[in-house]
Order: C-alpha cells, then structure tokens, then sequence
C-alpha cells in the first residue's frame, strides 16, 4: 500500500470561510504552490467546498499565471457534500448529476480540463453504486477525471461501491493523525478492553491493502493540537469528546475533541 506526499490547498484563511477571494489570497496559494514543489509536494487536494469554491478558484488563477504548471503537478478534488444551498440544510449527494454537475463546476473553478483523482467526499446513506458508476464511467470517458477514490469510507462502504464500478478506487483519505487512531486502533486492539473506546470499523485497513486502495491523511496535524504546529482556527467537536486517552505506557494525556473542521 503506497504513500504519497499531499498537500492541502483549502486553507486560505479558513476551509469553511464565506469570506471573498482576494489578490492576497491568490498570492498566498501561488507562495505555499511553490514551497511544496520545492520539497517535492507534487500532489494538490482540494474539495468543491473548501473556501466555498474559492479554493479550487484560487489554485486555478495560480495556473493561469504559470501555464506550464499544471504539466508538473497532480489535482485531487472531492465532491458530494452540499452546504445550504437553495435554502436547504447542508447534506450529502452522491447522485449522478450531482456528481457531474459538482466536477464540471470543479474543472471550471481549477481553469483545467481535467482533475487526475476524484474523491467520494463522504458516505451518501442514499448513494446507489449503480449511479456513482455511470456517473465515473462518464467523467472517464470524456478525459475529465483519470482516478477515482474515496474520503472518510469503511471496508464494507468501499466494497459496497465496488459492486458497480469498474474503474478502481486508488485512494480512501481518512482522518489521521497522533491524536486521531481509530482506524488503527480498532483493529490491533481487537479482544481487549481497550478496543471498547474505538468505534471505527474493523478491517478498513486490512481491506485497503488487499485491493491496492493508497491511505492518504486529512488533519494529520490535529488542527493545530500536535505539539509545534500552531493552531490557526479551533476544532469544531461532534459529540461527547472522550476526556482520557493513554499515548504512552505510564501516562495520561487529555484527548482532544474530534473535529470536522477540514477532510
């Protein structure tokens, strides 16, 4: 199962900001573009979500100041969350348009033809594999998108998925991190105690490395909680945190609350 080195342009002040895209913005993605180049980041993720779009809207006007830029590095993009539009609450759709329609706005954003990895962004409880796979097969035909994967899915979601389509998922981007080891933990704790404070599905892991699906980590620095890394915004929890973990043998350590606030 192999690793890559990817980097998260969806900051830009904030993932989730409404706030307008400005010339500074734009200069700030050009500067971090090129420091990752510099230390060998070739791979970009963005989601149709980030900034409302203006992330995606940023890294494309980077591309138009740069032209050969684009030959020298690989575009991953997620989509099927929407948040709150035409009045409605936000929520997943995994439809075939939406699907269609999120990714020619992504393309049209980003000022490319093409995106090299689109991801499933979340579970969609209605998804039909059926449509999502009509939906690939269309993108791949048609030279818009070269792969596929998926963010934030289990064993049993991927292999649900898999039912239907024919391309192969490459990638499952999870939340990983020091803090964040439930992917991990879930299954190496299996038949201990221990294992009742971990509620991620068994076998992802196991089931990623038999049909060559790459992990890739979103939040590996736990939004600012992994000591040296500065915190620029606060998690946002969900649920009830669990106030004690042990990190090491002989210590206890206060675990931080879980967070949606990027991946």
């Amino acid at each position: 199962m192999g690793a890559e080195l990817v980097y998260g342009c969806m900051g830009l002040g904030g993932a989730w900001s409404d706030a307008a895209l400005t010339a500074e913005d734009v200069d700030a993605a050009e500067q971090a573009i090129h420091a990752a180049l510099e230390i060998g980041i070739t791979a970009f993720d963005q989601a149709d979500i980030y900034r409302q779009g203006k992330s995606e809207a940023a890294m494309g006007q980077v591309l138009d100041r740069d032209p050969g830029l684009r030959d020298r590095i690989r575009i991953q993009t997620k989509c099927g969350i929407r948040l709150g539009e035409a009045g409605l609450a936000a929520h997943y759709d995994l439809s075939a348009a939406a699907i269609l329609e999120r990714v020619r706005g992504s393309l049209e954003r980003l000022r490319t033809d093409h995106v090299d990895v689109l991801l499933l962004h979340r579970p969609d409880p209605l998804l039909e594999p059926a449509e999502i796979a009509a939906a690939f097969t269309e993108l791949n035909d048609a030279g818009l998108v070269r792969a596929f994967g998926v963010s934030n899915m289990s064993a049993a979601q991927l292999a649900f998925l898999r039912t239907e389509i024919e391309q192969p998922l490459i990638v499952n981007q999870l939340e990983m991190s020091l803090y964040k080891r439930d992917w991990l933990e879930s299954g190496i704790l299996v038949n201990q105690p221990a294992a009742l404070a971990y509620s991620f599905p068994e076998g992802t892991l196991e089931y990623c490395r038999t049909h060559a699906i790459r992990l890739q980590a979103w939040g590996s620095l736990a939004q600012g909680s992994t000591p040296g890394a500065p915190r620029t915004s606060p998690p946002r929890p969900i649920g009830r945190p669990r106030r004690w973990s042990r990190r090491w043998p002989g210590t206890r350590t206060r675990r931080p609350r879980r967070s949606c606030w990027a991946g």
